[in-house]
């Protein structure tokens, strides 16, 4: 197969270093929006900025240039792009015969819509889907164990997915659930700041298991007033991703949480970074999702309230543990 990953960051460059790596002996060019650091990559062989020392397979190969052009002769193109530049990718590529899919996690900032929803509005006739699931980039990228899964309504874009990527060290699951799956996506980056926090503040492992279920109800609730399946919630890209960004130390969005707790405001807790957060981005759109379908989402509320400045984040668990006694469910 001939792959095309567009968005040079960590999770485009790790997935083109997979996909290059795979026995089939794919051919994969990573584009890069700027010249010179396609041209800095290709003679490095690898990502210093985003991946350092993980060296790039000789089947991968760095390009700038219009990304329309090389997406043309492509079998499969993949979005690498942050969720901010979604659209205007989906724009360059309405008319590409390929299938495509995204890398990206999360609510479209200002129309709240997800990236699925996005192409329907600009590019409804590709076939399109979402390349999701528990990962860290840095971990595909070294060819640790991993397990993702292939979201599309279109079945071509499934078989893409899994031929390009499926192997050893990389499962991929096929899914045609995408609304489950973007909703765990996106849910689960402003879920793993409430947890960063928790445990910033040193609440107890007890808290972080209750936070993490209680988080995990919300995300179903809202899926399900979006028109998810409730088994997408206990796979991968529900549970499992949320497991993973929650508690793992290589989490952005954990790490915006831990440094609220050590009183940082919330654009120092992103400065810090050097990376995008999502969780960050999303905590608004996904709680107008919620409102507008009423759905009920304490956790993400008080994740908003913070990264707002209206909740200091002893007030955030006050009001968690305060709320009145109910039945459990989701």
């Amino acid at each position: 197969m001939k792959i095309v990953v567009l968005g040079a960051g960590a999770w485009g460059t790790a997935i083109a270093i997979s996909g290059a790596g795979h026995g089939a002996g794919h051919g994969v060019t990573l584009w890069a929006r700027d010249a010179a650091q396609a041209t800095a990559m290709q003679q490095a062989r690898q990502n210093p900025r985003y991946l350092p020392g993980v060296a790039f397979p000789p089947a991968l190969q760095v390009q700038a240039g219009e990304a329309r052009r090389l997406a043309d002769g492509a079998d499969l193109v993949i979005i690498g792009t942050p969720m901010a530049a979604l659209r205007g990718m989906l724009q360059q590529l309405k008319d590409c015969r390929a299938p495509v899919a995204w890398l990206c996690k999360g609510f479209e900032a200002g129309t709240g819509l997800m990236a699925h929803e996005v192409c329907a509005e600009v590019a409804p006739q590709l076939a399109s889907g979402a390349f999701s699931g528990p990962s860290f980039a840095l971990e595909v990228a070294r060819a640790q164990p991993t397990a993702l899964v292939a979201a599309s309504r279109h079945a071509s874009v499934r078989d893409a997915l899994v031929a390009g990527f499926h192997g050893h060290m990389l499962r991929v699951y096929a899914s045609d659930d995408i609304v489950g799956v973007e909703v765990g996506g996106a849910v689960k980056n402003v879920l793993a700041i409430a947890t960063g926090l928790c445990d910033g503040l040193q609440l107890g492992l007890n808290a972080r298991a209750a936070l993490i279920t209680r988080g995990l109800a919300e995300m179903t609730r809202l899926g399900l007033a979006l028109g998810a399946r409730p088994d997408t919630f206990m796979g991968l890209s529900g549970l499992g991703d949320l497991v993973l960004t929650a508690t793992g130390d290589l989490s952005r969005n954990r790490r915006v949480g831990l440094l609220l707790a050590e009183g940082k405001s919330p654009q120092q807790a992103v400065d810090s970074l050097g990376h995008v957060a999502e969780g960050v981005h999303s905590a608004r759109t996904v709680v107008q999702r919620a409102r507008a379908a009423g759905v009920e989402m304490p956790i993400a509320e008080c994740v908003l309230g913070l990264l707002d400045g209206q909740l200091r984040a002893a007030d955030a668990v006050a009001r968690l543990m305060e709320r009145e006694p109910t039945v459990e469910r989701h």
